[in-house]
């Protein structure tokens, strides 16, 4: 599959901020007016062009037309990258606070739809409004959280779904994310896993939103489930992240707005002829954007090379791929689509981490790069 068929259908009209691998090195690019800029000279990695305060007008040699690129999923020269560089690589977790207490719900219904609907009509009566209205943090959340613990239906992740603390986690260490084209990996040992379609929303050091990419934040359901306190185990390994195809960057035709209005979809095809798809809508998220990316940078914590913070999914798979009841997991090979309309299509096919190219290229490697180009 070519790049040029994953990207959104006005990206002549937008604005891109990637990285492309050429002979020389990792190169920072900007995609406008559906020429690919070399913005090298002007800012080594994507995270100093974000840093400089408006990345979209920054300029250099005209590499030709994206089109006339042949970016395909394959290690020949040139390569996209995963846009981000030297930017922390965050995540926010349960952030669609009403699929959380549905969890919950459907757990103590034991599969009854109709005491589900007795057990979430008792609860919106002791809170007294619309469950899916309840915004984290506010008097009705902490009302539901009464009641929930009355009801011996309290849990850990309800805590981060309606308190008014969000869960922030890092994802990957800067560098390590895998881009457009690349394979993601999941642990070897892990019998239950999945992908999870994500919004990813680049900050600059100051906190602000500069733009946003699609994100697969692979997820293993088995390691996370025995402990929370395994969730770096579950979520950061190699090849566990990725970010693409390009950051698309706030301008006019492009917005913080439209992040709030994204529908993510989902499909994954397995080479054993198995297909599932999904679709998650930000306009269900119980945490605005905003107020999550200001959870992460604050007072308490800076990131002087800015951020990338994935804003969490509401999709979470349950088709069953080889046996009644077992659900689903993933397969080597399978191949994983992530896409919404204005941010184009992120595609990646599944291996082992173990299997995955290893993660070799870090600082000092890439200071060393930019030292030998005069970038530095």
């Amino acid at each position: 599959m070519r790049l040029i068929d994953d990207m959104p259908e006005d990206w002549r009209s937008g604005t891109f901020l990637g990285r492309l691998l050429l002979a020389e090195g990792p190169t920072p690019v900007l995609l406008r007016g559906g020429e690919v800029l070399d913005i090298s000279a002007s800012a080594a990695t994507t995270a100093q062009a974000i840093a400089r305060g408006d990345p979209a007008t920054l300029t250099g040699p005209n590499l030709g037309p994206l089109d006339a690129f042949d970016l395909q999923a394959s290690s020949t020269l040139p390569r996209l990258l995963s846009p981000l560089d030297l930017q922390c690589v965050k995540a926010s977790g349960v952030t669609f606070a009403v699929s959380a207490v549905e969890r919950v719900i459907e757990e103590r219904a034991r599969g009854d739809a109709g005491a589900a609907r007795s057990i979430r009509d008792a609860l919106a009566e002791g809170v007294g409004a619309d469950l899916s209205a309840v915004r984290p943090g506010s008097p009705e959340a902490d009302a539901l959280k009464a009641v929930l613990i009355e009801e011996g239906l309290w849990s850990q992740y309800l805590e981060v779904a309606i308190g008014k603390d969000a869960e922030i986690f890092t994802k990957a260490p800067v560098l390590a994310s895998v881009g457009w084209g690349d394979h993601v990996g999941v642990r070897s040992d892990s019998a239950w896993n999945n992908p999870e379609p994500e919004v990813v929303l680049i900050c600059d050091p100051g906190g602000r939103a500069v733009g946003a990419a699609l994100g697969n934040d692979v997820n293993l359901r088995d390691i996370e489930g025995r402990s929370a306190l395994l969730l770096g185990k579950a979520k950061d390994n190699n090849a566990s992240a990725a970010v693409g195809p390009f950051i698309r960057l706030f301008e006019d035709t492009f917005g913080i707005d439209d992040v709030r209005d994204a529908v993510i979809s989902l499909t994954v095809t397995g080479e054993d002829g198995f297909v599932m798809s999904g679709r998650s809508s930000m306009r269900l998220i119980s945490r605005d954007p905003l107020d999550l990316a200001a959870q992460t940078c604050s007072s308490a914590h800076q990131y002087p090379d800015g951020f990338a913070l994935y804003l969490g999914t509401m999709f979470a798979p349950i088709d069953d791929r080889d046996a009644p009841g077992q659900g689903f997991t993933h397969k080597t090979g399978d191949e994983v689509c992530v896409s919404s309309p204005r941010l184009g299509v992120l595609r990646n096919r599944v291996t082992s981490c173990e299997a995955a190219p290893p993660w070799t290229f870090g600082i000092s490697a890439l200071m060393t790069n930019l030292a030998g180009r005069g970038l530095l």
